[in-house]
């Protein structure tokens, strides 16, 4: 086994200078901190659909049931269709605090309206009971305020809080009311003149996408980033690729979430979203990776799934010290913490334990996959904690399917086999070590 040196590799130096300032851009930052916010409401909205699809059709039926479901869907409602306003009002709120900027609230404000600005006059509904549709204004579809949104919801929060900050911190377009009114008076008309500038601005666009080209930002945002982005980096091939290198920075001493919390986590929260209101909705779920399925499948005992290296290193380890972090860490490990053993075992900057660190979650996502498109167990539907213990975790988000708990039993077996002669090779490393020093 070899070890790197982080004083003797310039390359080093460099890669984990940018990764964290990467993991630090105040974009992405801001977005794991608005994702990080509302994702009690989500985890809400799982159990609401889970109790509504699973519990309640076991014990009621007919009129029973419909009345107790209507609880699940108000809050389905509440949470997963309205997931574009949450986000957009959360996003300006957070991007702003991390500017530092004074008036945190009014950027949560100025986010929300501008995306309902964005929204169109008028959509098109088909009433109960008829087949053909009606166009309706003066409402807000929850195609547009809801999970479908999202994306749309993520950029015009970015985008016009950056704005709204810059146009307040023209000193000429505050209005200064005076020290002998309220706080929250003098906060509102110092902001006055950027609100009205900058709603006008996102009112004329959006005027002039309607009355030139018949479309709407969201539209546009929708079809031409979002499914696109989400199709490449959340499909099989780019999942696998995206969170594998997210394991692989743990050899650097990097935290995954500098890529998984980045970049892939927002776009499977997205598929999460969707999978729900499919879901809840009698629909089918056209996604089968989303943000419930990658740590169920992927992430049994936290990054590189070890808790696969704790069974391997309590059954088959030989060295005191490995296998003393394990009994320490097996029972945070249960939960999906595991620091202790990344950094007490240790991964980082041990080339040959990566191997497994990063090869076992690619192969528990590829597995799961397949069992899943094979119809062999049921799709991730239900947004649980990413704390959820394994083999409980896959039985959950699949809304109550033993099979997924099987499928997550064959990942483990196959991780102790995979992690077995690492673990081997790293007592004999750590032996010889100790003898040479002696």
């Amino acid at each position: 086994m070899k070890t790197i040196s982080l004083q003797d590799s310039k390359f080093i130096d460099k890669f984990t200078e940018f990764a964290a300032k990467l993991g630090g851009q105040i974009h992405l930052s801001s977005l794991r901190d608005a994702f990080a916010t509302i994702m009690p409401l989500y985890i809400l909205a799982g159990l609401a659909v889970l109790l509504n699809n699973t519990v309640f059709t076991w014990i009621l039926s007919g009129p029973a049931l419909e009345s107790a479901q209507y609880w699940g869907n108000l809050l389905v409602n509440a949470t997963l269709n309205i997931s574009s306003l949450l986000i957009a009002a959360v996003i300006g709120y957070c991007l702003s605090r991390n500017r530092g900027y004074d008036n945190p609230i009014a950027a949560a404000l100025i986010s929300l309206a501008a995306l309902i600005v964005m929204m169109p006059g008028s959509v098109s509904v088909v009433p109960a009971g008829a087949s053909d549709a009606v166009s309706v204004s003066g409402v807000l579809a929850f195609s547009n305020t809801g999970t479908q949104a999202m994306f749309a919801g993520i950029l015009i929060g970015l985008a016009s809080t950056e704005l709204f900050i810059y146009v307040s911190g023209i000193k000429k377009l505050q209005l200064n009311m005076g020290e002998n009114i309220p706080p929250a008076v003098g906060k509102s008309f110092s902001v006055l003149i950027p609100f009205i500038l900058v709603m006008s601005l996102f009112g004329i666009i959006s005027a002039v996408l309607y009355n030139g080209f018949h479309t709407d930002l969201i539209t546009i945002i929708t079809t031409v980033i979002q499914e696109p982005l989400r199709g490449i980096t959340t499909g099989l091939l780019g999942c696998v690729i995206l969170y594998s290198l997210g394991n692989f920075l743990w050899l650097f001493g990097i935290h995954q979430t500098v890529i998984y919390g980045s970049i892939l986590e927002p776009l499977l929260i997205i598929n999460m979203t969707q999978a729900m209101a499919a879901h809840a909705a009698g629909q089918p779920v056209t996604d089968i990776i989303n943000v419930a399925f990658v740590p169920a499948f992927g992430m049994m005992g936290g990054s590189g799934s070890t808790i696969a290296l704790i069974i391997a290193t309590l059954l088959f380890g030989r060295n005191k010290a490995t296998r003393t972090i394990c009994k320490m860490s097996a029972a945070p490990g249960v939960f999906n913490i595991n620091e202790p053993v990344i950094f007490g075992y240790s991964i980082v900057y041990n080339i040959t334990m990566i191997i497994p660190f990063v090869l076992l979650p690619a192969i528990g996502i590829i597995i799961a996959y397949a069992a899943t498109a094979l119809n062999f167990m049921n799709e991730c539907v239900i947004y649980i904690p990413w704390t959820t213990p394994p083999l409980l975790s896959g039985y959950l988000a699949t809304g109550g399917d033993f099979r997924a708990v099987i499928v997550q039993l064959i990942i483990i077996v196959i991780g102790v086999l995979l992690y077995l002669p690492f673990v081997k090779i790293n007592d004999k490393v750590l032996s010889q070590t100790a003898s040479e020093e002696n």
